[in-house]
């Protein structure tokens, strides 16, 4: 592989995509503002850059996995007194490649795009979906949208990240839109799956049992499946917040606010995740808004 790639953000989703990318033969740099976690990494294959201008200068490819907008911003471009203090897009090369691989508003990704062309940067617009199991197997689903000439720089380089790689348009926008509209129907799956475990434990329906009913019968889904079980287990370790949902579905509001376009469940689903943060739930897993509901006795943990 004759490709110089950086990949930026080692959490749960951005360790699992550069272990893929080494696993495939990549020349793979690696940058986390946790110094201690990028050196980790690197042990094992590939570089661990000191800092973000280090990284771009070095790299044909740079994938961005990071939590946020403004982190993305950072990321990028610096911003003064924060963290990111010098950002890659300075020191790419041009006709260099940054894949974008956050959750933003559509709006903002096409704005990342327009500024990078005129620094001579290609730019993808590329959220990412499938969890931390998916993206360290290789099989995560990538929604995406570039110019001809990105895609061509980089298609091997997203086939090693992900089993699905959809081409949704030759211009930044319609992967984030379509990313945006999975995380109002995870959110709303979330918080109904929530409300029926918790009806079910007011009842006094053993939940165990119930769970087992749901997922095979038709009000079974994916999330229900998913989340429902750490709840059984009394396990509420963030493999994705509650605040996630928070940021997720008020950028699905946002989105929906600028056309006039209701949104009635989303909009119940984001005041149910905003209730659960501001009961001191936002950094566990975002099953735990379940313990908005009251008059319910949730699993414990067994001994």
């Amino acid at each position: 592989m004759t490709l110089k790639i950086g990949l930026i953000g080692l959490g749960a989703m951005g360790s699992g995509m550069a272990q893929s990318l080494r696993r495939k033969g990549f020349d793979l740099r690696v940058f986390d503002v946790r110094k201690e976690v990028a050196d980790a990494f690197a042990k094992d294959g590939g570089a661990a850059c000191a800092s973000l201008a280090e990284l771009g200068a070095q790299c044909d490819v740079v994938v961005s996995v990071v939590v946020n907008a403004a982190q993305t911003e950072s990321v990028l471009f610096g911003s003064v007194g924060d963290k990111f203090a010098n950002g890659v897009a300075a020191t790419m090369k041009p006709g260099s490649v940054f894949v974008m691989c956050s959750t933003v508003d559509p709006t903002v990704s096409i704005a990342f795009e327009s500024r990078l062309a005129a620094m001579g940067l290609l730019y993808i617009d590329a959220p990412i979906s499938g969890g931390a199991a998916r993206a360290a197997s290789g099989e995560m689903t990538m929604m995406t949208a570039a110019t001809p000439e990105a895609y061509a720089k980089v298609g091997e380089v997203l086939d090693a990240m992900a089993g699905k790689v959809y081409r949704l348009g030759d211009k930044a926008g319609a992967g984030s839109k379509v990313k945006v509209i999975n995380q109002l129907l995870a959110g709303v799956h979330i918080a109904a799956a929530a409300e029926a475990m918790a009806l079910g434990l007011r009842e006094g329906v053993d939940p165990a049992a119930l769970y087992e009913v749901i997922t095979h019968s038709a009000g079974n889904s994916w999330m229900f499946e998913n989340r429902m079980a750490h709840v059984l287990a009394a396990d509420y370790t963030p493999l994705s917040a509650v605040d996630i949902f928070v940021k997720d579905l008020g950028i699905v509001l946002d989105m929906a606010r600028a056309t006039k376009f209701p949104l009635p469940l989303s909009s119940t689903a984001h005041q149910m995740f905003m209730q659960a943060s501001t009961a001191g739930f936002a950094k566990e897993d975002d099953s735990a808004v379940i313990k908005i509901f009251p008059g319910i006795e949730l699993p414990t943990k067994k001994s």
